[in-house]
């Protein structure tokens, strides 16, 4: 989604909603990636995960979310759980007609909404984390974090 055709703003939250979402993009995105392999199953097992071209969404209980320095987080909107946003960033429209809105352009749900870079993310492809699904996401990214 581009700036042009946002008929609306983003603004800070007051008070940051709970993430249940790590987000990364780029470089970040390689080191979440890293990150995630060095996980025992049992953690990994609570996690999801989807990755497309440069940004990795890793879904799970705040408590288990994964951390590395440049992450930022989202969780679902408390009245469009099918939208999710940024944790410290909403949409100044109401986020249930936002949502039933690009539920229906984009043909798909949940969505992560993304407020820099601008972006309309699909997590209906989220994955459990483990070797195999890490792997795919390596391989997707090119290759240049094969897990051993």
């Amino acid at each position: 989604m581009s700036a042009q055709t946002q008929s609306w703003a983003w603004r800070s939250r007051p008070v940051p909603a709970e993430p249940q979402a790590a987000v990364a993009w780029g470089e970040v995105a390689r080191r979440l990636h890293g990150r995630l392999a060095l996980l025992d199953d049992e953690h990994a097992a609570r996690l999801q995960a989807t990755a497309n071209g440069d940004v990795l969404v890793v879904t799970g209980a705040t408590a288990d979310l994964p951390w590395v320095d440049g992450v930022a987080y989202a969780a679902p909107s408390v009245s469009a759980p099918q939208l999710w946003l940024p944790t410290r960033w909403a949409p100044d429209v109401p986020q249930d007609l936002l949502g039933q809105a690009l539920s229906a352009r984009f043909k798909r749900s949940p969505l992560l909404l993304w407020r820099e870079p601008h972006a309309v993310i699909p997590l209906d492809r989220l994955l459990a984390v483990s070797p195999a699904h890490l792997q795919r996401i390596a391989a997707f990214w090119g290759g240049h974090h094969a897990i051993a």
